[in-house]
């Protein structure tokens, strides 16, 4: 059994055709690809998307993936919820899975916690909302100044970062295991960690600050988290993915 680890998709998985990610010929459904968020492949319900989970649900191993700040939480949120490897995820084919906020599994003989969420960077002009009676106007100057803006309920959603219910969660999942796992599976990362690669760019939210939390009180191997478009290693074990597919060892 083996897990890969890659960063967001956003929707386009070419990066696993077999061409691309060629070691998925020896593998099978006991084997795990999982994606640190902006999965990207429940976003419109269209039937090109179904097509493409059709076609991972295809592959020969099992697709996993945490939560981003580029999902569709309203079409998310309608699908069933179950127990699997210890934690509650949301299969959205029979091997294309959801891991769940604050949930830990036991995969591969490894202890992995997963903490998806994210906040977006590219909404500096604002949210606009659909029902607002001058929507059409504010659109068409939004769209010719270049703004970087989102429309609630059609490309954002306030349920991209966690509510109070998960956090609590986490940390109940957390304490029964003693603070101690193997691996942590995040979109973004704490705010520390953060500030470091970054010099300050990204603000903290109260996310990344849980995350810090997590950070000082959790004994771990490797934490793994996408969301800034980059490969990076920081401080040695917190191991940033975009496009790369790296094999835990």
């Amino acid at each position: 059994m083996a897990i890969f680890m890659t960063g967001d998709t956003h929707g386009d998985f070419s990066r696993l055709r077999p061409v691309a990610f060629r070691e998925q010929g020896g593998l099978t459904k006991d084997d795990y690809l999982i994606i640190c968020g902006d999965f990207g492949g429940v976003w419109d319900g269209s039937e090109i998307e179904q097509q493409w989970l059709d076609w991972l649900e295809d592959r020969s191993f099992t697709t996993l993936f945490v939560s981003g700040n580029h999902e569709n939480y309203d079409l998310l949120r309608s699908y069933p919820t179950s127990v699997w490897h210890g934690g509650l995820v949301q299969p959205i084919r029979p091997s294309v899975l959801h891991l769940m906020r604050g949930q830990l599994y036991e995969i591969c003989g490894k202890k992995i916690f997963t903490m998806g969420g994210a906040s977006s960077h590219d909404i500096r002009d604002g949210i606009l909302e659909p029902d607002d009676p001058n929507y059409e106007g504010k659109l068409r100057q939004l769209n010719a100044a270049g703004a970087l803006y989102r429309i609630n309920h059609r490309s954002w959603w306030k349920e991209e970062l966690p509510g109070e219910d998960e956090y609590r969660t986490a940390r109940e999942a957390l304490d029964k295991t003693g603070w101690d796992v193997d691996y942590i599976i995040t979109h973004c990362c704490p705010s520390s960690i953060q500030d470091t690669f970054s010099g300050g760019l990204f603000q903290r939210d109260a996310l990344t600050d849980f995350l810090d939390e997590v950070r000082e009180r959790c004994r771990f191997q490797y934490w793994f988290f996408g969301h800034y478009h980059e490969n990076m290693v920081v401080e040695k074990e917190f191991v940033m993915l975009y496009k790369k597919i790296i094999r835990l060892k």
